[in-house]
């Protein structure tokens, strides 16, 4: 608009004299007299662009604001000002853009006329409109295209949620059924969430067996001195109390398995706390070196007639996440089961102190009665006794290498049985070394 309306008024101001119909039309028509028009041969093509342009509405006024040519009837009614402005102006259909000015001669500088340019921003229009359905179509299918990719990404996205959702479902319904969320390869947070729900699931699965097997156990074990407790005292109530010998015999009797019963809940107590020490007893921290050496020397003095020897490797104070009073509880355990099967001829006793790349090792080695291939598999499981009657008659209920493997396990570690009938055992404790800050200093 601005250009054409340049090229326009720059070629009217050649005439240099009022606008009027003849020198208009002289100037722009190429079949008039060339001789009056050769200082305005060179504007002559565009003018006539610019006429020819069927989106344009010209209108050339004479100084009076008579209509001297025209393209179209004018949209806008002119205004006869002596500034050049273009504007936006309200058209029938749609808004139009109108261009006014004055035309001046180029060397007398006089007013010679007014320009009025229109445009009907039809074709404008239409573009708008055109686009404007393509956009609309366009986010429509964006809008139907998105909303079908979300609803299929949060199927696949969020189907370990299903799976989570009916997984708890069916333990609300039964909390002693064994299902699991199903595992996916993806490495995202949902299948870490899946991963953490499982290994809760494991471990709340565990802790009720862990209950179902301590009531069967403890049912089991209490059978037999309840029943022999029992059997004494009816006995009594029937003729025995009348008989001063088998009186004292029952009493003895009933005393030793009232005792012996106690230190069977006793252990119970102990295994079941073992099993646990992952929840109650996870930041405890124990120099191993001092825990070996105390549980050594007691046993020195307790045990006199054994020659107990101690072999540690260790050049500095190492630590270990576990709770003192539990490493020494599994020392005792294996240094008292060391004592009870060692033979008559050779009483001695080795506790070794050792240190691996990330581990410290603790061995307990005796050289007694040693133990068969096939049962050094089993002297970990619950009452399990190679020799029952022998263990019976030294104290054991079968728990105590229970305890101590619940134990270490709990920490991390491992514990394991090397044995060999007639020439003793070695119990091997491995723990995971932790840098302790206070040991550090």
């Amino acid at each position: 608009m601005n250009q054409g309306m340049t090229n326009i008024s720059r070629q009217l101001g050649t005439l240099n004299k009022p606008l009027t119909k003849k020198n208009v039309s002289r100037l722009i028509d190429p079949d008039a007299d060339r001789s009056n028009i050769i200082t305005g041969q060179e504007y002559r093509r565009p003018v006539v662009k610019e006429l020819s342009d069927g989106h344009l509405i010209i209108n050339i006024y004479n100084p009076d604001g008579k209509n001297i040519l025209s393209t179209g009837r004018y949209i806008k009614k002119p205004s006869f000002t002596t500034n050049r402005n273009i504007h936006i102006a309200a058209g029938p259909a749609h808004d139009v853009l109108v261009g006014q000015m004055p035309i001046y001669g180029q060397r007398s500088r006089q007013l010679i006329g007014y320009l009025q340019v229109e445009n009907n921003l039809d074709a404008y229009t239409q573009s708008y409109h055109r686009l404007a359905l393509v956009c609309a179509l366009a986010l429509c299918l964006v809008v139907i295209a998105s909303g079908l990719l979300g609803y299929f990404l949060s199927l696949f996205l969020l189907r370990p949620l299903d799976g989570i959702h009916d997984t708890v479902k069916e333990i609300s319904a039964d909390p002693t059924k064994d299902v699991r969320v199903p595992t996916t390869n993806r490495n995202d947070e949902l299948a870490e969430l899946t991963t953490m729900f499982n290994e809760m699931l494991d471990r709340m699965q565990r802790y009720i067996d862990q209950q179902s097997q301590f009531v069967s156990d403890v049912s089991h074990e209490l059978r037999t001195p309840v029943a022999i407790i029992q059997g004494h005292l009816e006995m009594l109530q029937r003729w025995g109390k009348d008989d001063p010998k088998v009186l004292d015999d029952s009493i003895k009797a009933t005393l030793i398995e009232t005792r012996r019963m106690k230190n069977l809940v006793q252990e119970m107590l102990d295994l079941s706390r073992a099993e646990q020490v992952e929840i109650n007893f996870r930041n405890q921290h124990t120099i191993v070196n001092d825990v070996v050496h105390q549980v050594f020397n007691n046993f020195k003095m307790l045990y006199p007639d054994f020659t107990f020897r101690l072999d540690d490797d260790l050049k500095e104070p190492i630590t270990v996440n576990i709770y003192r009073d539990h490493l020494e509880q599994v020392l005792v355990i294996l240094c008292d089961n060391a004592v009870k099967y060692s033979t008559d001829d050779h009483k001695e006793i080795h506790m070794i102190l050792s240190r691996g790349m990330n581990t410290v090792e603790i061995g307990i080695q005796d050289f007694g009665e040693g133990i068969s291939p096939e049962n050094v598999k089993r002297v970990f499981d619950r009452f399990y006794r190679v020799d029952k009657a022998r263990s019976r008659k030294k104290g054991g209920n079968g728990l105590g290498l229970s305890i101590a493997k619940r134990l270490i396990e709990g920490y991390h570690g491992s514990i394991t049985l090397e044995s060999s009938v007639g020439a003793g055992s070695l119990f091997r404790i491995v723990l995971p070394i932790i840098e302790d800050p206070e040991t550090k200093k």
